[in-house]
């Protein structure tokens, strides 16, 4: 190829990442986050102000600001996290999954964050003496500190308490003993709140966090095909982008063919993921 030749084809494969990154915008106010896949475009405007926390590791690890822990090498890295990888798990009418490096759906950056499902209730402190501030103990304190240990902890007490739990299937052997006690303990200084309102529900077009529990969100998400929504999510998954524009892409990778553990036959790419900011 002589030396016009390649610069007229790099002019041409700019202007083509042009138009994709372009994408036709909505004019409105905002950061969005496209969605590049080989079925087509998906244009994900971001919620921001209801799930800042989760917006931000997502933008992190699209744009390679972020550090993550390759679970291949074991080795910290920054670089774009979704480049290339599928879209693993597929269910018509329901959602279509991806996040996911090594394709299963068991991989991860190698961290994990909190919930953004509700508003921020009233700040809990003092003795637990009740269930609901059992589980609030239990969901943003203990199983956190358990999961980083594998449920093996340092904390005789929390230990106990864990196979106390598990077998008695309620949570009054958190009772007792106090909010601070736990928080020191495990070493979380972080305030304990109770629930407050649901900041979104888990509807038609909604950008999802994928989780194995509580707490446990990592880079997989979800995007929901079903038209009704899915209610019985409500409050289980945080939700953090709504699509504007693209959801024929999403339909039509949910209508693929799957084999076992509702894994496309044939692999569904997400090519990479821009994120763009409307002023």
């Amino acid at each position: 190829m002589n030396l016009i030749n390649f610069i007229l084809s790099l002019g041409v494969a700019l202007l083509a990442v042009d138009m994709v990154s372009g994408a036709d915008l909505p004019k409105e106010k905002g950061t969005y986050a496209i969605f590049n896949t080989s079925k087509g475009t998906i244009i994900v405007k971001m919620l921001e102000e209801k799930a800042p926390v989760t917006v931000n590791n997502f933008i992190g690890l699209a744009e390679g600001t972020k550090e993550w822990t390759d679970p291949k090498t074991g080795k910290k890295q920054k670089k774009p996290f979704f480049n290339g990888l599928i879209f693993h798990r597929v269910i018509k009418d329901f959602m279509v999954q991806g996040g996911c490096p090594v394709g299963n759906g068991t991989g991860g950056p190698g961290y994990a964050f909190a919930d953004e499902c509700y508003e921020k209730g009233e700040q809990v402190k003092g003795n637990v003496n009740d269930e609901q501030t059992a589980i609030l103990v239990w969901t943003r304190i203990l199983i956190p500190y358990l999961r980083q240990y594998n449920g093996n902890t340092p904390s005789k007490t929390v230990n106990q308490i864990y196979k106390d739990v598990t077998l008695q299937k309620n949570g009054k052997s958190i009772f007792g003993k106090t909010i601070e006690f736990y928080q020191k303990e495990t070493g979380n200084k972080d305030p304990l709140y109770k629930q407050g309102k649901l900041l979104h529900g888990v509807s038609y077009g909604t950008l999802c966090m994928a989780n194995a529990g509580p707490d446990s969100n990592g880079s997989q998400f979800f995007i929901v095909t079903k038209k009704d929504g899915c209610s019985w999510l409500d409050g289980k998954h945080t939700v953090f982008g709504e699509v504007v524009k693209g959801m024929e892409t999403a339909h039509a990778i949910e209508n693929v063919k799957t084999g076992a553990n509702d894994k496309p036959v044939e692999d569904v790419i997400l090519k990479s993921v821009e994120i763009k900011r409307v002023k």
